[in-house]
C-alpha cells in the first residue's frame, strides 16, 4: 500500500502542480464545499497579497469547515487590512542586514540567501509578505557579487537558502550555486528553508536531490508545518527520501491563534513530526509584519503552552520557543 503511494506520488511533476495552484478564492470555497459568503474573503486583501495554495495541500483540508486550521492559513481575510500598531512592512529589519542583492547578514558566522521570490503557497501572516523581491532576485551574473561577499569573509561557515522558497528555483542553478559554494574552503554547512515539499511532496525528486547530497557541505533542511493535519503518507515519503540521502530534516512553526494555539494540537504535531521523521527544532511567536496581527499569540500563553509540551513530551520533541528581535544577534528564547 505505502511503495504504491509513493510510486504515484514520485510520478507526479512538480513543475504542474506548482502551476495548477488555486488563486481564486471562489475555486477554493468550491472545491471545499463551502459558501463564499462562510470564508469572509477580503478582496482586497486578495489583491494586495494573492491567494495561492497548491492542490496537494488542499486535499488535506477538512471539507464544509470554514474553520479548517490549513485554510485558516491561506485565506485572505479582512482582519488583514487592520493596521495594527506595532506591525509593519520590515518587522525582522532585513532592509538594514542586506549589503548586496540577494543576501541577508544578520547574524555571526552565517549569511541567507534569496534564492527565489516566488512561494507554492501564499501564507496569510508571511513575514515577507512586503519584502522587496524586485531589488533582491539576482541573475546568475549578480550571484558572483554574492560569492565574492561570501568569499571575503571566512567568518562565515553556513549559507542559508530562502526566499520567497528557495526551491521553486530550477535545480540548474540550485546545483550550479551550491557547486559554486562548497568551492568555498570556510564554508561547512547549507541549509534549505522550505516550505515546498510539505505543499507539493513531488518537488523532492532526482534532480533536487543529487544537488542537495553532492556536495562536501554538511545540508539540513528546515520544513515549516504548524498542524499534524499538513503531514500526509506522501511527505513523509519525500522525508525519507531525504534521509536516505543524508540529508538532516528539522522543522519550524509558528505558533498562530486558531490554528495551533492548543497544548493538544502542539504535542500531536511533535509526535507526528517525529514519526515521519522530522525533528521539532523552532516553534516561533509571530513576527510583527502589518496584515498578520489577528493571528498573534501573547506571550504568556505562548509559555504556558510550551510548559504543556514540557510535560507531556520527551525533551527532543519539544521545539525551542523563540522570537526574532532586530536588535539581537540571535534568536531570543522565551522561558
Amino acid at each position: 500500500m505505502i511503495q504504491q503511494r509513493v510510486a504515484a506520488w514520485q510520478s507526479r511533476d512538480w513543475h504542474a502542480e506548482l502551476a495548477a495552484a488555486v488563486k481564486d478564492p471562489h475555486e477554493l470555497a468550491a472545491l471545499l464545499d463551502l459558501p463564499v459568503a462562510a470564508l469572509g474573503i477580503a478582496e482586497a486583501a486578495n489583491t494586495q497579497f494573492p491567494l495561492r495554495v497548491p492542490r496537494p495541500y488542499i486535499a488535506r483540508m477538512r471539507r464544509g469547515d470554514p474553520r479548517d486550521p490549513l485554510l485558516l492559513q491561506v485565506l485572505p481575510t479582512h482582519a488583514e487590512m487592520i493596521a495594527t500598531p506595532g506591525y509593519g512592512a520590515d518587522p525582522l529589519a532585513e532592509h538594514a542586514a542586506n549589503p548586496v542583492p540577494g543576501l541577508i547578514h544578520k547574524y555571526f558566522g552565517r549569511v541567507l540567501l534569496i534564492l527565489s521570490p516566488a512561494c507554492a503557497i501564499h501564507c496569510r501572516y508571511c513575514f515577507r509578505r512586503h519584502f522587496d523581491y524586485a531589488g533582491n532576485t539576482p541573475g546568475r551574473a549578480r550571484w558572483q557579487e554574492v560569492l565574492d561577499y561570501i568569499r571575503r569573509d571566512d567568518s562565515i561557515t553556513e549559507v542559508i537558502y530562502s526566499g520567497g522558497d528557495p526551491l521553486a528555483a530550477g535545480d540548474s542553478l540550485l546545483a550550479w550555486l551550491t557547486e559554486q559554494l562548497a568551492a568555498i574552503p570556510h564554508l561547512t554547512r547549507l541549509r534549505v528553508h522550505t516550505r515546498l515539499p510539505v505543499v507539493i511532496p513531488a518537488r523532492i525528486d532526482a534532480e533536487c536531490l543529487a544537488w542537495l547530497a553532492g556536495t562536501r557541505l554538511q545540508t539540513s533542511l528546515v520544513l515549516h508545518v504548524n498542524h499534524a493535519n499538513e503531514l500526509d503518507a506522501d511527505v513523509a515519503a519525500a522525508v525519507g527520501l531525504l534521509r536516505a540521502a543524508g540529508i538532516t530534516v528539522l522543522n519550524q512553526s509558528v505558533l498562530l491563534a486558531g490554528v495551533n494555539d492548543c497544548a493538544e494540537r502542539l504535542t500531536q504535531l511533535s509526535e507526528q513530526l517525529f514519526s515521519a521523521g522530522i525533528l521539532p527544532y523552532y516553534l516561533h511567536l509571530l513576527d510583527r509584519v502589518q496584515g498578520a496581527a489577528h493571528f498573534a499569540v501573547d506571550q504568556a500563553r505562548a509559555i504556558t503552552l510550551h510548559r504543556a509540551m514540557l510535560a507531556r513530551l520527551p525533551g527532543y520533541l519539544v521545539p525551542r520557543l523563540v522570537e526574532e528581535v532586530p536588535a539581537l544577534p540571535y534568536k531570543r528564547p522565551i522561558n
